[in-house]
């Protein structure tokens, strides 16, 4: 770490997160000075808590369709340049053991660790400097670059980076710097708020599922209308406060407040169909018949909740109300209350307006520069490494421009 007291550096990275780092190992590595500052002691948290310790580090089916903006175009460029393979890639090449899970989603066999030492590692090829912790006091524009206060003395620079991701999760460390920035420098930022996050409901009104907490299974879960309705495949977990799992964490994204939510629990079965077929072909009632389809606890949960008697025999009960529960179970249709908000957010929806940046080196059209990359953008990813993958491939699109670019601005 850096002790000096005023000192001169072609590029500043503010922040040592995902796509900090990798943005000043590409600087570095193109020949340039390159000093990291981050608040925190320690590199990249975020990076060392994801996939449950162990890093979904990308997505092999990584495309721009995975990603939402308020301009769907803008992450495309970004992201041909830098693509899954060329970050695996650095995987292999580091010798780090990996699997595939769920849908393309790798993840590292032994600990988060590893992507973080590799982009260590690859930071110290490039020479890169580091302060911290250390804390930024103040950014000012000068006819030659930026200088930049901090508690460990004051740096000037040619290139300033912010890459301080988003409010999520604040416990380790996330703040609003890089809005903060944005609006010093009068950027358009997209209003942010959580994503990927679970989903919370009244008390009263979830107190008949608070039963059912525990319970997992796959759904199908969608949200909006027409041209504007998304769906999801993923499975879904009960809590005492609500619904989680990867089916709910995917809606958050779409979802707005008093926007309802709709969940098919047997997405491969017309629950409607199987009923009104087993009023002459069975003597069982309705819960050892759901019970078949959906584990005993869920169903008895679910009966309750929306006033049907388990005990009735099948063939004793009218089809409209056979109909009716099987809409129940295929389009349980739930309107949120709202979210468990940042502190369990994986994620933040919104960011730095796009259209203050260039899509090829990520600079801002106003501030020659001046660079934003990573979360602190409006380009937010599925769940299941897509986020990473921005990361990686906004680091390196500014860390590249830069490289080829000349000192002074």
């Amino acid at each position: 770490m850096t002790t000096e007291k005023m000192q001169h550096v072609d590029v500043v990275v503010i922040g040592a997160g995902a796509a900090g780092m990798m943005c000043a190992a590409v600087a570095g590595q193109a020949g340039k000075s390159v000093l990291v500052i981050d608040h925190a002691s320690k590199l990249a948290e975020k990076i060392r808590i994801s996939g449950g310790g162990r890093c979904n580090f990308t997505n092999l089916h990584a495309s721009p369709l995975n990603f939402l903006s308020e301009n769907a175009h803008f992450c495309k460029s970004a992201l041909a340049r830098y693509t899954p393979q060329d970050f695996l890639n650095l995987v292999k090449r580091h010798k780090i053991a990996f699997h595939e899970k769920h849908k393309g989603q790798l993840f590292c066999d032994n600990s988060a660790e590893d992507i973080i030492q590799m982009l260590k590692t690859e930071c110290d090829l490039g020479k890169v400097q580091w302060r911290m912790p250390c804390a930024v006091s103040e950014v000012v524009k000068t006819e030659r670059g930026f200088v930049i206060g901090t508690d460990r003395g004051v740096v000037t620079t040619s290139n300033l980076v912010i890459a301080t991701g988003g409010l999520s999760i604040p416990k380790i460390g996330a703040s609003d710097f890089s809005y903060r920035m944005a609006k010093q420098f009068d950027l358009k930022i997209v209003e942010p708020r959580p994503a990927l996050v679970p989903l919370t409901f009244d008390a009263s009104t979830w107190e008949p599922f608070v039963p059912l907490s525990g319970i997992s299974l796959e759904v199908d879960i969608e949200t909006g209308e027409k041209k504007n309705k998304i769906l999801f495949r993923e499975d879904l977990l009960f809590t005492h406060r609500g619904l989680s799992g990867p089916a709910i964490l995917q809606i958050s994204s779409f979802w707005s407040a008093s926007q309802s939510i709709r969940v098919n629990l047997l997405p491969e079965v017309n629950l409607a169909e199987e009923l009104i077929e087993a009023k002459t072909s069975t003597k069982k009632n309705l819960a050892n018949f759901l019970a078949a389809f959906l584990p005993a606890r869920l169903v008895d949960g679910l009966l309750l909740a929306h006033g049907f008697d388990g005990n009735l025999k099948i063939a004793d009960m009218q089809d409209k109300r056979l109909r009716l529960l099987g809409e129940k179970i295929n389009r349980w249709e739930l309107v949120p209350y709202g979210s468990e908000g940042y502190r369990k957010a994986e994620v933040t929806r919104g960011g730095v307006n796009t259209r203050e940046l260039s899509q090829q080196s990520m600079m801002t059209n106003k501030v020659p520069g001046l660079y934003f990359i990573g979360e602190a953008v409006d380009v937010t990813g599925w769940l299941g490494g897509f986020n990473f993958q921005w990361a990686w491939a906004s680091g390196v699109a500014a860390g590249k421009a830069i490289g080829e670019s000349s000192e002074i601005q």
